[in-house]
């Protein structure tokens, strides 16, 4: 999706998330603040589960998101805000897999 939007990385990066005003958004940019503390806690006590289980319930807000939110849409602002809460998962869900030394394959 983020691919195929045709949207330069750098107006990606650049914007404003302040237009993700939606409950699902919402949701899941909390949970994606989470994850420094999650790993802090595994860390602590040299456990791996928190961030396996931590990684489930991300997956299942962004799943959540994106079936209630058009992305691309005609919007541009929206849409590019859209994409960067969209790139933001994949980037910590690849980090919290890796710190597990689980795979994550580029493409599905």
């Amino acid at each position: 999706m983020i691919n195929n939007a045709g949207m330069p990385a750098a107006d990606v990066a650049a914007a404003d998330a302040s237009l993700l005003t939606a409950p699902t958004e919402f949701a899941l940019m909390q949970r994606l603040a989470e994850f420094p503390h999650v790993v802090a806690l595994a860390a602590q006590d040299l456990s791996p589960h928190p961030i396996a289980f931590w990684l489930r319930d991300c997956a299942s807000d962004l799943h959540a998101w994106y079936a209630a939110e058009r992305v691309l849409i005609d919007d541009v602002a929206v849409k590019l805000a859209r994409l960067r809460l969209a790139a933001t998962p994949r980037q910590v869900l690849a980090n919290g897999l890796e710190l597990l030394g689980v795979s994550a394959p580029a493409r599905m």
